[in-house]
């Protein structure tokens, strides 16, 4: 068995007997490998967001969290990459780090020999352009995740800057720039600002309670398609 693969079944080992623990020298004779390969593997795991943890004791050892992980994802190979298609579409935009993690979670829970296929039915897909283009700063994307006011040096179309304390409410895509949505304390009123012309960013404790309303997009509901996981 390869170290992919044994760390899936690792994984999948812990899970079945969860709550109760595994030792390191049951699954190294689980694996046929020694004790310490299967630390460094444990830590491995650990390292990616797996949620193991060590119980002490005689009768302690390995245990992981069921309600945290996910049990063997029953998707094809097909189905696989048409999700990396969708997720390396995110390019620069505020979710792209995240779309690239939950890529990787997605194939390391994937059964080796589907892993393998949609690797090779991703070597055979090729994209053109994408989402928009422009990278939004990790401090923007931060902010609408944890609802936290941000101070912004903006400099609109003409290339003046002006200092501006918002409360960032969400985030309008189109083909060709992110905008960040916010109420904006200098104008005292909702504001969209093209993410590329935000030249300075400094987040601030104080948290966000306003609440993004259709009424606030100064464009025709027709146009704008909310994001649903639906």
């Amino acid at each position: 068995m390869n170290r992919t693969d044994r760390l899936y079944a690792l994984v999948e080992e812990l899970r079945a007997v969860s709550p109760r623990p595994r030792s390191a020298r049951w699954l190294a004779q689980r694996f046929e490998v020694s004790a310490r390969t299967i630390e460094r593997d444990i830590g491995a795991l650990q390292q990616a967001g797996v949620p193991i943890w060590a119980e002490p004791g005689r009768t302690g050892g390995y245990v992981v969290d069921r309600a945290h992980t996910l049990p063997p994802v029953n998707l094809t190979a097909v189905e696989a990459v048409a999700m990396a298609v969708a997720l390396h579409r995110l390019g620069g935009g505020p979710f792209a780090e995240a779309g690239a993690s939950a890529l990787r979670k997605l194939l390391a829970v994937l059964p080796p020999a589907d892993a393998a296929e949609a690797r090779r039915l991703a070597g055979r897909v090729h994209l053109v352009g994408g989402g928009p283009a422009e990278p939004v700063p990790a401090a923007v994307a931060g902010a609408v995740i944890a609802r936290r006011v941000l101070r912004i040096g903006y400099a609109d179309r003409a290339g003046v800057a002006t200092e501006r304390v918002v409360e960032p409410l969400g985030f309008l895509g189109n083909p060709w720039h992110w905008y960040l949505l916010a109420w904006c304390r200098l104008r005292d009123g909702p504001r969209a600002f093209r993410t590329d012309r935000i030249v300075t960013v400094t987040a601030l404790p104080e948290p966000v309670t306003r609440e993004l309303r259709p009424d606030d997009l100064d464009i025709p509901q027709q146009v704008v398609r909310q994001l649903s996981l639906a």
